[in-house]
């Protein structure tokens, strides 16, 4: 098996692994106060040559490649360094479980993935160790976000107002082609020029999209062809959302410029839902709970003898008042208004789907105690404005913390003391 098939991540972090282990040759970068090895940098490229196999001539030259891993590792060590000064931590159980969960995915055991990874010459613990690494970048980003990010039912509003939020889902690619914070005006041109060449090798067709951004791209995707993966069709950042408007998919967006550098989005795919719609049931209940005071057996007895009331025509309302212990709707007569049916438990639920309206339930028992449960009426529901709501809130965070992170990852780059040795 394939040590890809083990990544359920990224790649940043076993972009480490495909090569077998050599000896330190070299410090190819100081990044605060640690250091990348040649080595380090070498068994990265090999994995992304290997990934490449069949598609080598998409890829950038050596020295470009190069490059490009050499500042995705410096990135991960980077956040790293963060995530320990900051605290954050990931304990050895929690990396055992991801291990455990990384096999089962696979379908073979821990000891079985063991055995694979150093047949492919790739230490186990080196592995388990790139792994704590990813997992301490996603622990550092969620702090990080979670710190910095707010959504106000305001936005929702004005989101939702504006038309602007589509159901569905979106695939794109992007391209960047990097700035400098404070970037000269020769700076600026020059990322211009290139970008808009890069457009016209596209248009011209003498470069596939995905093969511009191996090359070209200064994003930390570009290595994927810049594909940024489906997301909800507003999930994606502010910038690239306006960029997306009108655009059909197979379309090439003009080259924008961003807080980061200029930007070209290519849409690869769209696929629309449709109105989300459930089930929803109208019930009444009567409980008698189960305590300290009143066992199993006995809340049974009790329950049975208020079946029998009903049995007899007493309105279920009525004994719903009278006798049930359930008191947020005991005065309105046992009524749970409206509700998906599994939204008081397997046992509640499956009793309503098993009667028609107007029929009464034979004793359901739950933790909570006994229940007759009256079905009162059934309906298909349209949500879809409650999922557009909750779709835009959704939306809006992931779209705040995408550009808080890229704002962070930027900011922590340019503070930090990396010096480079790959020339």
């Amino acid at each position: 098996m394939a040590v890809l098939a083990f990544s359920g991540w990224t790649g940043i972090a076993h972009a480490q692994l495909l090569a077998p282990t050599q000896p330190v040759d070299a410090i190819i970068a100081v990044v605060e106060d640690d250091v990348i090895l040649r080595s380090e940098l070498d068994r990265a490229v090999s994995n992304i040559l290997a990934q490449y196999a069949d598609r080598r001539s998409e890829l950038p030259p050596e020295n470009v490649l190069q490059r490009q891993v050499l500042e995705r590792l410096i990135l991960v060590r980077l956040q790293v360094q963060r995530a320990g000064e900051s605290g954050v931590r990931i304990a050895d159980p929690e990396i055992e479980a991801a291990l455990q969960n990384i096999a089962q995915n696979n379908r073979i055991t821990v000891d079985q993935m063991r055995a694979q990874l150093e047949a492919d010459g790739i230490p186990f613990m080196e592995f388990a160790r790139s792994l704590r690494d990813e997992m301490i970048v996603q622990r550092l980003r969620q702090s990080v976000v979670q710190s910095r990010v707010q959504v106000s039912e305001t936005e929702v509003d004005i989101l939702l107002a504006s038309n602007s939020l589509k159901t569905g889902q979106v695939r794109a690619a992007n391209i960047l082609v990097g700035l400098p914070d404070g970037a000269s005006a020769e700076q600026i041109e020059t990322a211009r020029s290139k970008i808009e060449g890069v457009r016209d090798l596209i248009e011209k067709g003498e470069i596939e999209f995905s093969a511009a951004a191996i090359r070209y791209s200064d994003a930390p995707n570009a290595l994927e062809g810049g594909d940024l993966g489906w997301r909800s069709y507003d999930e994606v950042p502010a910038m690239f959302a306006s960029m997306l408007q009108g655009m059909q998919p197979g379309d090439v967006s003009p080259a924008v410029r961003g807080p980061s550098g200029f930007h070209m989005l290519k849409l690869l795919e769209v696929r629309n839902d449709d109105a989300q719609r459930v089930t929803e049931f109208s019930a009444r209940h009567i409980m008698v709970k189960i305590d300290d005071v009143t066992s199993t057996e006995d809340a049974r007895s009790k329950i049975e003898l208020l079946k029998a009331r009903l049995d007899s025509g007493e309105a279920f309302d009525e004994v719903a008042r009278s006798s049930s212990e359930d008191a947020m709707t005991r005065n309105q007569g046992g009524d749970l208004g409206w509700f998906a049916p599994y939204a008081f438990g397997q046992s509640i639920g499956d009793a309503l789907l098993a009667l028609s309206d107007g029929q009464i339930s034979a004793p359901v028992l739950t933790d909570a105690g006994w229940h007759l449960v009256q079905r009162v009426a059934m309906r298909e529901q349209d949500i879809t404005d409650k999922v557009k709501r909750d779709q835009a809130r959704e939306t809006l965070g992931r779209r705040k913390s995408e550009e808080e992170y890229d704002r962070f990852l930027r900011q922590l780059r340019e503070e930090s003391y990396v010096e480079s040795r790959l020339n």
